[in-house]
């Protein structure tokens, strides 16, 4: 097991890759976390013998989103493509990754855990995309919801920045089902339906399966990512909302 911003272990007889988010509190998704993210990914291609991914989180909370402070226009640049390329490794992930969830699961940390494939989520969890009360919006987000529930339950989300419950997740089918211990279900699901098959082949049915929507989202990110670098971030506003954050004062909209 590795200490730092992340945990990694194997254990079900090391058919299991068990990654789990290491800052107890926040689970802050920062430039430190997403490095030690994308190693663990790149890894996993050459891992014989594992069936499935688990990821999920150490404290009450899944993540509170990614780091504000590097999404400053400044910095914004840098941390979106590391973000971004995090994403796209993650759905590339050669064999089922299940992601179990409790507490507040927002912004960067929900992009990152709907790269997975399968996600378990506490029952009173909190899902939630709320970028647009900051005056910018979710890239990655805006590529995968469409893509997992239905245009208007994505959009709503997307617009409003509100979240949701496990349970309300489940229902819309963001996650695939919720419950009091989400690890536990995650954990079962893999013992009664996973454990037991083939890994060279589970590895070809995520590839027919998922390699589509793998293609079409990596490919709609290289999109929204100019969108936000190159338009929304040459506004007033988005850097208001950032700043405003930053400071802990109330924005000043000026409608440009």
């Amino acid at each position: 097991m590795t200490d730092g911003p992340l945990k990694v272990w194997r254990e079900r007889d090391g058919r299991m890759l068990r990654l789990r988010l290491n800052r107890a509190k926040a689970n802050v998704i920062d430039a430190e976390m997403i490095a030690a993210l994308d190693a663990a990914f790149s890894e996993i291609a050459s891992l014989s013998g594992v069936n499935a991914v688990l990821l999920d989180h150490e404290g009450p909370h899944f993540s509170f989103g990614a780091s504000v402070e590097e999404h400053l226009p400044s910095r914004c640049a840098a941390m979106l493509g590391g973000l971004h390329a995090l994403i796209k490794k993650m759905l590339a992930c050669p064999v089922p990754l299940l992601v179990s969830i409790k507490g507040q699961c927002l912004g960067g940390g929900l992009e990152v855990a709907m790269a997975g494939h399968m996600i378990f989520a506490a029952t009173d969890a909190m899902l939630g995309q709320p970028e647009i009360k900051l005056a910018v919006f979710a890239p990655a987000a805006s590529c995968l919801l469409p893509r997992l529930v239905a245009r208007q339950h994505a959009e709503d989300l997307l617009y409003s920045g509100r979240s949701i419950s496990g349970q309300r997740a489940a229902e819309i089918g963001l996650a695939v089902s919720a419950h009091v211990d989400p690890e536990a279900a995650a954990l079962g699901y893999f013992d009664e339906h996973i454990a037991g098959l083939s890994a060279s082949s589970l590895r070809h049915a995520v590839e027919a399966a998922h390699g589509p929507f793998r293609d079409q989202v990596s490919a709609d990110l290289d999109r929204v990512e100019r969108l936000y670098l190159e338009e929304l971030m040459s506004t007033h506003d988005a850097g208001e909302g950032l700043q405003a954050f930053v400071e802990k004062r109330p924005a000043k909209w000026e409608h440009r």
